[in-house]
């Protein structure tokens, strides 16, 4: 966790201020996220069984109470998502964050248990889909709250990065939490109850645990941290204070101020669109993924659980290099936008290579390269337009909307699936609106030259 003492001698402060607020805060982030996304998403990999009849131990779902029950998470997550972000940026990430978690963590571990005796307050269909609901609510700020927190911690031409270390949580989630879904649902059957209950039982107990932890580990602003040397954490709170007085000379923030400003930005309302656009897509994807692998034929399923993952795996890769050379460059929109349109052809030449295997999971691929190396440089452009309260409300907002994107993309594409027979006319759904995503992006503008020239001026 420490710097070493030879590198305390030879590196100069910032840079060691640098390392060592990265080695403290982006491992435990990235495994808070990893546990997030795991509770978010085994649906996906779960439908498989809860799709069976009851006398097979399954719920006898179909596509379109998956796609419903998916989605409706986002609903939940919605309603409470700009409070809970404000909360981190005005009260403590560390307690926010820690009681996001265990309460995630609880309901996720109810999720192991419906259809059972004692809890018949409802039909197993409304069972699922209220506490797919609820769940959301437990985790709305969650994620904004994290983007927020990084901001009291990285200056901003250091964010990419360090959001980029946070955010592979989503690909690496997937990539390797599929297949732990799958083995624990394929192998553990312990008390009588079938595997995917242990799926979420499993895998819903460790985000309580450490949402404990998180409340000693975490810690709110560098002037609190007794882990970070004194001429570190005068540089970094130098830096940060520098950053907060820029932005407030053209902004003044009172909270109630900040929250109007906030939500009527014209820029939010951008950033808002591009998000849930790109969202639909993406869920719409994840969700399902499983399941499409599962019907191609002639796959094993150690192929389906492959099949399934590479395209994170691509996704993680692009993800660290796409902003790295965005905080190198200082460049951000077309960091954001290309990487938005890759995505979408990526998907629509998958699916137009029909059962051509070989292409279907290469151009998988290079569509899981676009949908994730986007994600940190987007989350950017908050705080660089906007301070404190103003980028925190801004941050809730486009998140909150752009999460209803979460429940579009599902719903669409198990109503679709359902209709037709067929994941194809979902799947180009899902292309239109990344693309739509991609167009909107390079709409974008940085901060004009004339306000840059300002800010130089002062520093």
């Amino acid at each position: 966790m420490a710097v070493s003492a030879a590198e305390s001698i030879e590196l100069p402060v910032a840079e060691r201020a640098r390392r060592r607020i990265t080695k403290r805060l982006m491992p435990f982030l990235l495994w808070l996220y990893f546990l997030a996304y795991i509770d978010r998403t085994n649906v996906s990999v779960t439908a498989l069984q809860m799709k069976k009849p009851l006398s097979e131990g399954g719920l006898g779902f179909n596509d379109d109470i998956i796609g419903a029950g998916a989605g409706i998470f986002f609903l939940g997550y919605f309603l409470l998502e700009i409070p809970g972000t404000l909360i981190v940026e005005r009260w403590s990430a560390r307690k926010w964050i820690a009681r996001i978690m265990i309460s995630w963590g609880i309901i996720a571990t109810m999720m192991g248990f419906i259809g059972l005796p004692w809890m018949n307050f409802a039909s197993d269909e409304n069972q699922f889909h209220i506490l797919r609901f609820i769940l959301g609510l437990a985790e709305a700020g969650y994620f904004p709250g994290i983007v927020v927190f990084l901001a009291h911690w990285f200056r901003y031409e250091d964010r990419a990065k360090a959001k980029s270390l946070f955010m592979i949580g989503i690909p690496i989630a997937t990539m390797i939490g599929v297949p732990i879904s799958r083995a624990i649902m394929e192998n553990i059957h312990l008390g009588g109850l079938e595997g995917w209950r242990w799926v979420f039982i499993l895998e819903g107990v460790p985000s309580v645990i450490f949402g404990v932890v998180t409340l000693f580990y975490l810690t709110d602003w560098p002037s609190e941290a007794k882990w970070l040397p004194e001429d570190e954490k005068r540089w970094i709170m130098g830096e940060l204070d520098r950053e907060r007085r820029e932005l407030l000379t053209a902004d003044k923030d009172p909270l109630w101020g900040g929250i109007v400003r906030g939500l009527t930005n014209p820029k939010t309302l951008l950033l808002s669109a591009i998000y849930i656009f790109i969202v639909t897509g993406y869920y719409g994807l994840t969700f399902f993924l499983p399941s499409m692998a599962a019907k191609m034929k002639g796959t094993s399923i150690v192929s389906q659980t492959i099949i399934t993952s590479l395209p994170y795996a691509f996704g993680l890769v692009a993800t660290l290099i796409n902003s790295a050379h965005s905080d190198r460059t200082g460049e951000r929109r077309w960091h954001t936008a290309l990487p938005i349109f890759l995505g979408g052809v990526g998907l629509a030449l998958a699916i137009l290579s029909g059962d051509a295997l070989a292409l279907v999971v290469t151009f998988l691929c290079v569509a899981g390269i676009g949908v994730h190396a986007y994600l940190p440089v987007f989350w950017t452009w908050p705080s660089r337009f906007m301070a404190a309260s103003v980028a925190a409300t801004a941050i809730g907002l486009i998140n909150s909307f752009g999460n209803l994107g979460g429940y579009v993309g599902p719903k669409v594409v198990g109503w679709l699936s359902k209709k037709y027979d067929s994941y194809v006319p979902g799947m180009w759904f899902l292309v239109a609106c990344i693309l739509i995503a991609g167009l909107l992006a390079t709409l974008v503008k940085p901060p004009l030259k004339k306000q840059e020239d300002k800010i130089s001026k002062v520093q």
